[in-house]
């Protein structure tokens, strides 16, 4: 059984910082590629990061490009996404994502999470 737990969320300030975990278990992680989008009231769903499965390769949605960092650790299952200058419009609800996707692309194709978590609340406000 696919099971994603995010973890790290919570308030900051604009221009804060913010470090999100994602705890992966139920299938063979360290070949899998891996991402996180995130949702807010009244907005589609954007995608935000991901990683390849060596942790090699990542991408970026144009929004988060320069202030995200998105990494993996294949020994403890886990992946993360590092958010810096963050701003309000960061706000939402941050999901973390198994790929479908055996090749690394296609990230806006609107099928590329297979599985995700409950997701973890960040909110950007002074």
């Amino acid at each position: 059984q696919v099971t994603l737990v995010e973890s790290g969320g919570g308030l900051a300030q604009p221009g804060g910082s913010l470090t999100l975990s994602c705890r992966a278990s139920g299938f063979t992680f360290a070949i899998t590629h891996m991402g996180w989008y995130r949702q807010s009231p009244g907005k589609d769903r954007e995608f935000v990061a991901a990683v390849n499965w060596r942790g090699d390769s990542t991408y970026y949605g144009d929004s988060v490009k320069g202030r995200f960092t998105i990494s993996r650790d294949n020994t403890l299952n886990k992946v993360y996404l590092q958010m810096h200058s963050l701003k309000a419009e960061d706000t939402a609800l941050y999901y973390c994502g198994k790929s479908r996707e055996s090749q690394f692309r296609n990230f806006l194709s609107g099928r590329w999470f297979d599985n995700w978590g409950q997701g973890t609340q960040v909110t950007v406000a002074s």
